[in-house]
């Protein structure tokens, strides 16, 4: 009875201690058959252990439990989860090739802090090869941009080797295995791509610095900006900017790969904002994007300093998707270039869906394109972007010309009136003329009348000597005759002083309405050329009000009416003008009544803006190039009002 007892229990305990120990399935080995030049190193071929304690040694990691407690075919395998802890792969390989060849074992991510390679020898032990990161470049046993380890395999041998790995960013375990003849040709064909895409990127920064130090466009200058940054990124992250820019500052590789994130979201947002016109065609949305950029900013910072949770790149997707919804907003109101733009950033997302993958260990289309799209993709955006730069500007300078030529018309049409205008000051003086020829003979005619009628009068003097009757009544008759001709000489030179007088019905045919009184004043207030009185730009644009002048660099605007008389003038600009060329004719003497009754309005009106026309007349001739016979014009562009600012 006590042996089929015993049986049982030592069954039970047996189950008790399988239940107890967890049972970890190992790796496949991989097998370097005959034909095969390199193969992606798949996690069901390699088996991960962590090591919270960070102190396991290869030894203890070779012996049970711990040889035991290697996984494979887990989730975790895929990628470096705690970045507090070590963690060993573990990866078999047997050799069923028959010709001799070298094999070598290439780690994808550049950034993991410290690796160490260990190798079976043929002596039974095992030799280490220790890199990393955030070692000197020269730690590594190859000079190339990854992690490469030189596999020592004799024909038909198999061997199990372990790679440590330290890092403090979350990271993957992917790897591919080649032959020499392989990686000879691969390393040739990857430098050659990166090299030919850091040669583009180069082309377009000289290019558009070429053109913003020529045109002065900033927009060209915030793009170097952003494409720097962004080669900035691929240097950190392809790792060839440790290997050929700071080989010997290990820590100038980790600033770089943690800083420039921060410096890519920065030069991006403001590129790309400043490129749609967002502050303009959507103000109040730039100004939330501006906030969230800021605010992703500080996050970025926060986690490079005090997190470090490695996933930084999360806090891109709010700003780069508002960006990218300002962008579809612009284009749908009419901002042509903005196709590009979402054209190029598209390319770019579907790169980065690839890198976020990769980072988070998941084999997704992991190969040479998914691997390099990044590059391709930021190249394609680099000269789609560029050429929408060029349409952006041709759009400003084919709007520049539609303005001139709409300039061009406006002054034709002003030199038309001015044409019509002196027309007309010369058919005044041709009629004064005659006016005045005819006064003269009139005046000729009455003199020789007057000299024989006294002749005539001194013959019959010595006939009044013999008749008192007939002299009284000749003396009346000339007494009579003087009374008359000195009244027709008042009333002839009445008549020639008021002659140089224009009528309004004559001076609205002039200037009708107050679109030509604006035309007139703004071509003679810029007469000499346009130049902001607030930056001194000599470049304008059309502002918001009739005739009024933006300037391109501050976007100050200043209508036509500022800096002259007629600022802030409470009627018409029609009588306002006519107002002026009154008094200024009249040399100041024309009285406030009799302007108030030629322009229907009121007394006290007329009297105030009489009073500041006076006060410029009386600043125009103290001037030092005032000159006595001057029209009455330069009165107008008086400065001394103060104006307020305007923005358009």
């Amino acid at each position: 009875m006590w042996r089929p007892l015993v049986v049982c229990c030592l069954l039970a305990n047996g189950v008790l201690v399988a239940q107890a120990t967890p049972h970890h399935p190992a790796e496949d080995t991989l097998r370097l058959q005959k034909g095969l030049g390199e193969l992606f190193v798949d996690p069901g071929f390699y088996s991960i252990l962590e090591d919270p304690t960070n102190k396991l040694t290869l030894a203890q990691v070779r012996q049970e439990p711990l040889n035991s407690r290697f996984n494979a075919n887990h989730p975790d395998n895929r990628a470096i989860r705690n970045t507090s802890s070590t963690y060993w792969m573990r990866v078999t390989l047997h050799n069923t090739n028959r010709a001799e060849q070298h094999w070598y074992l290439e780690i994808f991510d550049s950034h993991i802090g410290y690796i160490t390679c260990y190798r079976p020898t043929e002596a039974g032990r095992y030799d280490s090869i220790y890199t990393g990161a955030k070692r000197p470049f020269a730690s590594r046993q190859y000079p190339y941009k990854n992690f490469l380890f030189t596999l020592p395999l004799q024909v038909g041998q198999t061997q199990t080797y372990y790679l440590k790995f330290q890092s403090t960013s979350k990271t993957s375990f992917l790897s591919r295995l080649r032959n020499e003849q392989l990686l000879a040709a691969h390393t040739q064909t990857e430098y050659g791509l990166l090299g030919a895409f850091y040669g583009i990127l180069f082309i377009m920064v000289v290019y558009n610095l070429c053109i913003y130090l020529f045109i002065g466009e900033q927009t060209y200058l915030r793009y170097v900006l952003y494409v720097l940054s962004c080669s900035l990124l691929f240097l950190s992250e392809d790792g060839l900017g440790f290997q050929f820019l700071w080989p010997n500052w290990p820590w100038m590789n980790e600033l770089v790969n943690t800083g420039t994130p921060l410096l890519l979201l920065l030069t991006f947002s403001y590129y790309a904002r400043m490129f749609l016109d967002a502050p303009q065609q959507l103000p109040r949305y730039d100004r939330l994007t501006r906030m969230v950029v800021l605010i992703s900013a500080g996050l970025l910072l926060l986690d490079m300093l005090v997190l470090q949770t490695g996933m930084s790149f999360w806090l891109y997707m709010l700003p780069y998707g508002m960006i990218y919804y300002a962008a579809l907003q612009v284009y749908w109101k009419g901002f042509k270039p903005a196709r590009y733009f979402l054209l190029a950033h598209a390319l770019v997302a579907i790169s980065v869906l690839f890198l976020i993958t990769r980072k988070l260990g998941i084999n997704f289309f992991t190969n040479a394109f998914t691997v390099y799209s990044m590059n391709m993709a930021l190249v394609l955006e680099v000269a789609v972007l560029s050429y929408a730069l060029g349409d952006k500007i041709k759009g400003i300078k084919d709007a520049t010309i539609r303005a001139q030529e709409k300039l061009v018309k406006q002054l034709r049409k002003r030199h038309h009136a001015q044409d019509q205008l002196v027309e007309q000051l010369r058919q005044n003086q041709e009629l004064k003329d005659q006016l005045n020829s005819d006064l003269e003979a009139q005046v000729a005619k009455r003199t020789e009348e007057l000299h024989r009628q006294s002749e005539t009068i001194v013959a019959q003097n010595r006939e009044l000597l013999q008749a008192n009757g007939l002299l009284a009544l000749q003396s009346a008759a000339i007494e009579k005759l003087n009374t008359d001709l000195q009244r027709d000489l008042y009333q002839t030179q009445t008549a020639r002083v008021l002659s140089k007088e224009v009528d309004f019905g004559e001076f609205s045919r002039i200037y009708p309405d107050k679109e030509a009184c604006l035309v007139y004043l703004a071509d003679l207030k810029w007469a000499h050329g346009y130049r902001c009185r607030k930056c001194g730009h000599e470049k304008y644009c059309d502002g918001r009000e009739p005739h009024s002048r933006r300037c391109t660099r501050c976007r100050y605007v200043e209508s036509a009416t500022a800096y002259t008389l007629f600022q802030k003038c409470k009627f018409s600009i029609v009588k306002a003008l006519y107002a002026v060329f009154l008094i200024h004719t009249h040399k100041g003497t024309y009285s406030s009544q009799e302007l108030s009754r030629v322009l229907d309005l009121r007394q006290a009106t007329c009297w105030s803006f009489m009073q500041k026309v006076l006060d410029a007349m009386q600043r125009r001739r103290l001037a030092s190039d005032y000159e006595e016979t001057e029209g009455w014009t330069h009165v107008l562009l008086d400065d001394t009002v103060p104006v307020e600012e305007e923005q358009d």
